[in-house]
């Protein structure tokens, strides 16, 4: 990942904070939980930053609830209390969110709007999911609707509802219909961008607050480029 700035507790993008929730906007190359790299994960970072805020001693506590792909950038929820987490995995889980996504891709897709049913088959060799038009051994069915939001110069931007939570769903369903993201080599972009990440943003999260019972919704301005700028303007 070059040129990218990752979070860090003294620059960590916070959308909101109460007693039970953190909700962070993920920079591109952060990465949401530890994994093999050894990079120092999100989870961590956020961590660091409640200890810090609150001066506390000993270890905080954050429960990792959902997760975004590292290249992907938007909004991360955590449970800063063991009472909210199952409560947060139970609704993430049951798809009692609502999640949209915006995606920049290079093609127009064939309608305007539509619903995508693929079922997908993940290979965790190759960390990349394969869309089939029927169901196929292993396979996943994954559904999200979309809309053209804006036709930039070059690129279109989908705006995506997300009805299942599969891996690197939005990338292998858009690609299946031949809109792959920008920067998204892996699913074939024929380049990958400057920081290494890619063009889909997690930019607004609904779902009922775990223990206040009420609707609360996020959301989170895509990262400082160019393109993302075009998306937002006019």
């Amino acid at each position: 990942m070059n040129n990218t700035q990752h979070s860090t507790p003294s620059n960590l993008q916070v959308l909101f904070e109460d007693n039970h929730l953190i909700v962070i906007n993920k920079r591109v190359g952060d990465i949401v939980q530890g994994d093999k790299t050894g990079d120092a994960p999100l989870s961590e970072v956020v961590k660091q930053y409640l200890k810090d805020k609150y001066n506390k001693p000993g270890n905080v506590y954050l429960g990792v609830v959902h997760r975004l792909d590292r290249p992907t950038s938007g909004i991360v929820l955590f449970s800063k209390t063991s009472k909210a987490l199952p409560r947060l995995n139970k609704m993430f889980a049951q798809g009692e969110t609502k999640k949209v996504y915006w995606a920049v891709v290079k093609n127009s897709p064939p309608q305007e709007s539509g619903t995508l049913t693929h079922w997908l088959v993940r290979n965790p060799k190759q960390n990349k999911s394969y869309a089939h038009e029927k169901e196929v051994p292993d396979s996943k069915k994954a559904v999200l609707d979309y809309k053209i939001l804006k036709k930039l110069d070059n690129y279109f931007l989908l705006e995506i509802d997300l009805k299942t939570g599969r891996h690197h769903q939005i990338r292998a369903q858009l690609a299946a219909i031949g809109c792959t993201i920008k920067g998204d080599l892996k699913y074939g972009a024929d380049r990958s961008n400057k920081d290494g990440g890619i063009h889909l943003h997690s930019r607004n999260l609904v779902l009922l607050h775990p223990v206040q019972k009420e609707h609360i919704s996020f959301l989170a301005p895509p990262p400082e480029d160019p393109i993302w700028n075009a998306c937002l303007n006019g």
